[in-house]
């Protein structure tokens, strides 16, 4: 059966999505994956759409196949499926997705196979002499006078830095501050930040014990006159990323919650959505990383099912922590 031709844009997008679900099931630890004969000819086609899949070698239906060659063999006959190596039973999943079954040699492998540039970009310069408190308020000095993106530093009234305990064992991350936060120098003490301290008493804790940081420390700019606030750009976030980097490395939480898809891009390079991300934690350089909605979520759709899923993401948190759960609290918002 001969595969359809896909729209090249829809391709593009498939194989990005693609990517992004490789590295999502890698940062959780998952090697291989399990593919049927329909998914490796869509693959195939994915890669060669010009070829034929009529003629590829039959392979039953439940046969894993590589996701990926780092290093290719020789191409198999036309008569005989690829070779799997001994003892495999299932495919190894990759941040890309090339041809299942090469016909000719693989591009090179990457010069990095880690799950996303997020997971190796380098913190920001600064001394580690000193307490948690005195490196982090170098790191801040520096971060005050930075002018990296000239538009945001042109447009900020202040530059955010993040707040909170410097021994703090849970670390808030969300994307970038807001006109509230903009003015007052602070993070999240808008409406999202007021349901952000609400969503961090309910854990028995104060905005005190914690540390509240954002992947941009500038307000990302809008026109004049413009309301609201805009997405910061894949650039902005890369350039801003060795900030929020040091941050993580001198305060060494023992965990993260990543508010928001803006957040989880930037610090897992995964596009997915939340919904399919939370509930699960995800490792970042050996810290335990949850995804959950934003605040900001909250306050348009402030149902109790939305609420609740976001609380069962803190209990998991809470409980990664030993933190005292009471049975009121397991049965908030249900």
């Amino acid at each position: 059966m001969t595969t359809p031709a896909l729209d090249p844009h829809l391709q593009s997008e498939l194989k990005k999505a693609l990517g992004s679900y490789a590295r999502l099931l890698k940062a959780q630890g998952l090697t291989h994956v399990p593919l049927d004969r329909r998914a490796r000819e869509i693959l195939r086609h994915m890669e060669a759409p010009g070829k034929a899949t009529a003629q590829a070698p039959s392979t039953p239906a439940s046969a894993p196949v590589h996701l990926k060659a780092e290093h290719a063999p020789a191409p198999a006959p036309a008569s005989a499926p690829a070779p799997r190596p001994a003892g495999s039973t299932s495919a190894p999943v990759s941040a890309s997705v090339p041809d299942p079954m090469p016909r000719r040699p693989a591009p090179p492998a990457p010069a990095s196979t880690s799950l996303s540039s997020a997971q190796t970009v380098k913190g920001e310069a600064v001394s580690a002499d000193g307490t948690k408190a005195e490196r982090l308020a170098r790191l801040q000095a520096k971060a005050s006078v930075c002018r990296k993106c000239e538009h945001l530093a042109a447009f900020r009234q202040n530059v955010v830095f993040g707040e909170g305990n410097p021994e703090a064992a849970l670390m808030f991350v969300g994307e970038a501050p807001g006109a509230d936060e903009d003015e007052q120098a602070r993070p999240f003490i808008g409406r999202a930040g007021q349901m952000l301290t609400k969503m961090i008493q309910a854990m028995g804790l104060t905005r005190e014990e914690i540390y509240i940081g954002n992947i941009l420390k500038c307000r990302p700019d809008m026109p004049k006159g413009a309301p609201g606030n805009r997405k910061p750009t894949p650039e902005e976030m890369q350039t801003c990323m060795p900030y929020i980097v040091s941050q993580i490395e001198i305060i060494q939480p023992k965990a993260i919650v990543a508010l928001g898809s803006t957040s989880v891009e930037a610090l897992l390079d995964a596009k997915m959505p939340i919904s399919r991300l939370r509930g699960k934690f995800v490792d970042f350089r050996g810290i335990p990383l949850m995804p959950t909605f934003h605040p900001s979520y909250l306050l348009h759709n402030p149902t109790n099912e939305t609420k609740r899923k976001v609380w069962e993401d803190l209990l998991l948190v809470m409980e990664k922590l030993n933190l005292p759960i009471s049975e009121k609290q397991r049965g908030f918002f249900l």
